[in-house]
Parts: C-alpha cells; structure tokens; sequence
C-alpha cells in the first residue's frame, strides 16, 4: 500500500504562514524540523528507509520459517538469554541465543525429523535471560502476538504461540477513510447487556449491524492491546502486539474488522504510546534485567500518577518497536485509523500534570515540551500517511498545542484531527452549575467554535470519559433516578423525563453540526444509556454491573430509549446527506441570550435552537443567506422523537429580501421552547 511521497525538504516554519503567533518561536520550529530531518535521514542510512525500518514485527518475535522458528528480541542488558517453553520442557540449555553487537539476541528452533514445526501452535513460551547481576529471570516476548490469562491459577499473562493452521483470509476491499467522520466507539468487552466480558465474535454479529442502521460510518475499538488489568480501561498496555485474549483470538478481530469493512464502515484502533505497564513479569518494566531496556531510567521514565513507564523516544530500537508497532496493526489486522492516547503526557515533560494551560504560546514552545516525543509523532504521522494514503491519525490532546494537525512537511506533528475535549466538560459543567434560563448562547457558540485555523477536529458530546465511575452519562446527568421508573410509555412523560429527553437531543444535535470536523459518540450513549462506567474492581466486589451496555434496552419498544435510538439515526443520516463536517461555510448568525436562541448557517443548512425552557415564539425572525424557499429537514419536537408535534413539517417558509443578522435575506418561523429545527432550502 504504498503511497506517493511527502516532501520534508522545507525548513519546518510553514506553520507560521497560518498562524502569525507562532513567529517568536521561528527558531524552535527549525530546530524541531531538522531534529525530525535527522531522524528520516538515519532510517534511510542504516535502514533503507521507514518502511523497511517500521516493518521490525517480520524479523523480530517468533516466526515460522522453513528451516524451523526463529526468535529474535532486543535486550542489550541481557548477559545470556535461551528461548524456554512447553516444547523443550522449559530448559534453559536447550535453546541458547546468540547477541549480535546492537543487543539484538537470536536462536531458530529447528523443525523435527519429520519436517513438521517443532513449536505447537498454542505452546506456552517464555524468554529466559540471566541478568548484569547474575540473576536469571523469565519475561513474555516483547513481540508476542498472543497472551492469554488463567485467573484461576495467577493474574500473570502467559505467550501463547500462536500460529494456527489455517489463518483468517481477508475478504473485503478496505474503504477509505471519508472526509465527514462520524465515529462510534467502543469497548469490546463491553458491548454486551449480559454481566461478563463479550467477545470479538458478538461484536461482530451483534453491534456491527446496529452501527450501520444507526449510520455511523467509523468504529474507533478501545482496550485492543492486551493489558493485564481489565479496570485499566486497556490504558495500561502490557503486550503492545496483541489483541487481547479476554475477547477472543486474534483471528476473531480480523474477522471484526473485515466485516466492517464489508458494511462500508472503517476502523480506528485506540493506541497507547503514550505509557506501558509498569508489570515486569508480563510487560516490558526491567525486560532485560535493566530499568531502562524501553524506558528512560530514573524518574524521567516513569509517570508518577499513572504508575507506569514512559518510553524513550529517542532510542533507535524503541522507536523501530513502536513504529512496527503501529505497522503491525495496520497490515495485520487492517485497521485504517489510530486514536493516539495521551497525547499531552507525551509532548510536556511535565505530562500536564497539575498544569493548567492558558492558550500563551509560551506554554508550548519553552523547556516544558519534550521535543524526543513530538518528533516520534512527527516520525508516526509521516509515515501512516506517506505508506497509507488516506488513513487516519487522530490525537487525544487537552494543552491546545498549535500546529499538532498541521502537516510534518509544514513543520506541524501531523496530525488529521485533535479531540475537541473541552466541549463535553462545558455541557456537564453547565447541567452541574448552571439553571436552563442562564445557560449562555455565546458561550456555547464560542465553545463549539473555537477550533484552530486549518486544523481539524473530532467533536463530541460525551466519551468513555464522560461515562467512568465519579461521573455519569449525559442521560444520566438530565434525568437522573427517573430513568429507572419513567423511561416506560406505560408511565406518565414527566417534566423531568421531557426536559431531559428533549436536550439531549438538542446538545447532541448543536455539537454534531457546530462542534468540528468530525463527530464521535461512546456506545449506548447515542440512545441514552443511564447511570455510569464502572469495571470489576476490589472496590465493588468484582461486579461486571456497570461494565456492560445495555442494548437491550432499544429493543423493548414500550421504553423510551428507542425515541433517542431513532432521533440519533436521523442526525446521521442528515449528515450523509448534506456533508456539513467536510464543509467550509459556517457561519453563526444568532446568539440571543434573553430568547436564548442560537442560529447559524452550515453544510447548506440552517440550523435553529431555542433552548429556552417555556418561552415559544411565533414568527421569529432569523437572517439567511440563501433565497427562495425553506422546508423541514430535521425537528427535535417531531413525534416519532418523543416530541409534542408542535412544528408542521408540511409549512413552507420563503425568505424576504432585507438584511437581518448581518445576512442579505431573512425568513420568519415557529420556534417552541425547548427545540430545534434544521432548515433546508430550494
């Protein structure tokens, strides 16, 4: 797949044409550039270039060939080290590995007398090395593809050979990724109704179909990469190559994403770089005897509040592991986007711990930002887009780091979009502190609209973040104890149940349209799911109750949660109908506080809200750009949403020639308390 080149012959301050404050910080733009310059030149010096170099998954790790397995694995601090296992009865003399001058240790296990591979598929493996201080010690391959975990025998993952007779044959065409994202994530595990972990396989046959009906068109799948404390949310990596084992074989996530890819929909994987396990026995900590085999020694590689480890970036064979990394999922399983994970702890030394971030430029271009770290996501950016046209690279970041979606050939990170992560901390701020009268229309337009010139951005109402246990769901937060005894039709449709209902779908309506380039939702959300995240933990007894999603609650149709399920399927296939998120012309025409009604232009559309909780008002009127004719194209109040009805779909509005709002033309509508319509015109 590989693809045309992109120049980095520049000096990297084109960034600065975009953005005129970035110019005090000229110089450190160049450095940072030519620091990435260096980085490119080497690879190709000594390696052949990156996609030779990123390709390390082929030659290191365990391998069938056709004189027998070969090992590999990178351990400089290792004195002696032998491959153990099932297959040679864990002797460490039987199998001894032979170092090379960079560290680099390599053993084959010839095939038997027979020709048949000496290493089953399924055998238990391990590496044994003995230590600079004598000491013999047994670790999980660095590359392992497959671990596995018998809690009723120790919590310690174990490698699993893993090399099946017959491995899963991909059979659909992989999309590209399109310009309008609409992004559904999940968590495998729990994306079943039932108290215990789901599997890739229920996935496949249970949640794919409801993402393609409800319209999104990307999956991003979190926790993918084995970590050996499910509670961890998969956000401490132990095993950086494999798919974990709770949901299944790694076969079974081929099969997940070749279907999806089958539905039309692409798939984003949630990669964690940004920090690994700090478990030494099942993950990389003192690999080789050492602290700082993968890691920074000392306290610069570790992360205090995480407790794990940080990555040194500016080592070769760390950076080889982490770029293959990156490779492996995509030519492996097929994934056709990455989420970066923590972002912000990776480009401040700081890790954006107790900092508060102003938006001074200052902040991000002083002696704070570890340029070892930003240039290794220059290094990953470059080369996802340089092999893979089209594919996705999107950053969890909270700093607001200037040009971090710019191109590397302009001297940016690199990135496709950024997380618009203040945008769901301004609406449950504003459900905590705030009454419905008071709620601020220019605030919230200045939120969702302060985005970055030419960077792109993922916006959303709520993530798994929004969900963890501490806090609630959107849902959960409007309606609170009444979901559990008014979401019935049976039961009377309460104030607090209307209300709730009918905001929902308005935050989540203005975010999808306002908020950014692209749109993204956590499972069960879309549809109102109630109460919060919690995993099996100690703390509450090991309970799967709050680790789980109830879809179970779409499909009883004497519940409410259907009326969501449906409004959430009409805003998506608005969107694919219009394109507003790949669009270039939105304008925010209304910001009225006393009506507390917000109205703007965009995808061709005309959007209108009245989040005034009594107030209606007839013959509004509201500037427009476009002549002629005006009709319904969505309303928040429709029946078939759980709304009064209170707008006539059929009426036809037809726009008059005189300025108002600063627009050429205006038009005069209906607009009920607590409603939102979207407008299309002839």
């Amino acid at each position: 797949m590989a693809g045309k080149k992109r120049s980095h012959n520049g000096d990297g301050t084109d960034v600065i044409k975009s953005d005129g404050y970035l110019e005090p910080h000229r110089q450190y733009f160049g450095q940072r550039f030519a620091h990435f310059k260096r980085w490119v030149r080497d690879i190709e010096l000594s390696e052949g270039g990156i996609d030779s170099f990123s390709r390390g998954y082929e030659s290191f790790g365990l391998h069938v060939t056709p004189e027998g397995v070969r090992y590999r694995e990178w351990a400089p601090g290792a004195k002696e080290a032998s491959l153990v296992g099932d297959f040679n009865s864990w002797d460490v003399a039987a199998n001894p590995m032979k170092r090379n001058e960079f560290g680099v240790w390599e053993t084959t296990v010839p095939n038997t007398a027979s020709g048949e591979v000496a290493i089953p598929h399924g055998t238990h493996i391990k590496v044994a090395f003995v230590t600079g201080s004598g000491e013999r010690v047994y670790r999980l391959p660095a590359w392992s593809r497959y671990v596995t975990q018998d809690l009723s025998k120790s919590p310690i993952y174990e490698c699993v050979f893993y090399n099946p007779p017959n491995k899963y044959a991909f059979r659909s065409k992989r999309p590209v990724p399109p310009a309008d994202l609409r992004i559904y994530e999940a968590h495998v595990g729990i994306s079943s109704p039932e108290a215990r972990v789901a599997t890739f396989k229920e996935f496949t046959k249970n949640v794919l179909p409801m993402v393609k009906d409800l319209g999104y068109n990307a999956i991003q799948l979190m926790a993918i990469m084995e970590h050996a404390y499910y509670a961890s949310f998969g956000y401490q990596v132990t095993s950086f190559f494999a798919p974990s084992s709770r949901y299944g074989e790694p076969d079974d996530l081929r099969e997940l994403i070749d279907t999806a890819h089958s539905l039309g929909i692409v798939v984003f994987l949630d990669v964690v770089h940004s920090h690994a396990c700090n478990n030494v026995e099942d993950g990389l900590n003192q690999f080789d005897g050492t602290d700082h085999c993968y890691f920074h020694e000392g306290g610069r590689g570790r992360h205090e509040l995480w407790n794990s480890r940080l990555f040194n970036y500016g080592n070769h064979e760390v950076t080889r592991f982490l770029l293959s990394n990156l490779r492996y999922w995509i030519e492996e399983f097929g994934f056709d986007g990455f989420r970066f994970d923590g972002v912000t702890s990776m480009m401040y030394k700081h890790h954006g711990i107790a900092y508060g971030f102003s938006g001074d430029y200052n902040e991000y271009f002083t002696g704070n930002t570890d340029e070892e770290a930003i240039v290794y996501l220059m290094l990953a950016n470059y080369m996802c887009h340089k092999l893979y046209p089209g594919f996705v690279t999107i950053a969890e970041d909270v700093s607001g780091m200037p040009a971090l979606c710019r191109p590397v050939s302009e001297g940016g990170v690199g990135f496709d979009y950024r997380l618009t992560m203040s945008i769901p901390d301004m609406w449950i701020k504003m459900l905590k502190e705030q009454r419905d009268e008071d709620w601020p229309m220019g605030h919230i337009a200045h939120q969702l609209t302060n985005r970055r010139y030419q960077e792109r951005a993922i916006t959303y109402c709520e993530s798994h973040d929004q969900a963890l246990v501490g806090d609630k769901t959107l849902a959960f937060w409007l309606m609170d104890k009444e979901m559990y005894t008014n979401m019935s039709d049976l039961t009377p449709l309460t104030p607090v149940i209307e209300r709730g209902m009918a905001l929902h779908k308005m935050i989540r309506l203005v975010t999808f349209a306002l908020g950014g380039e692209g749109y993204l939702t956590f499972e069960g959300n879309e549809f109102g799911h109630p109460e919060w995240l919690d995993f099996p933990r100690e703390g509450n007894g090991s309970s799967f109750h709050y680790a789980r999603r109830q879809f179970n609650l779409i499909h009883n149709d004497l519940l409410r949660y259907k009326y969501l399920y449906r409004f959430d399927r009409a805003m998506m296939s608005l969107e694919n109908q219009y394109h507003w998120l790949a669009s270039h012309d939105q304008w925010v025409t209304l910001k009225h506080e006393g009506d507390k009604v917000l109205a703007f232009e965009r995808g061709n559309l005309l959007w209108i809200f009245n989040f005034h909780p009594t107030n209606s008002y007839t013959d509004y009127r509201i500037g427009c750009a476009w002549t002629g004719k005006y009709t319904v194209a969505l309303d928040t109040d429709d029946k078939q949403f759980l709304g009064q009805g209170r707008i006539d779909s059929s009426v036809e509005h037809f726009s008059t020639p005189l300025e108002w709002n600063g627009r050429g033309n205006y038009i005069q509508v209906y607009l009920p308390a607590r409603t939102a319509v979207v407008l299309k015109h002839d």
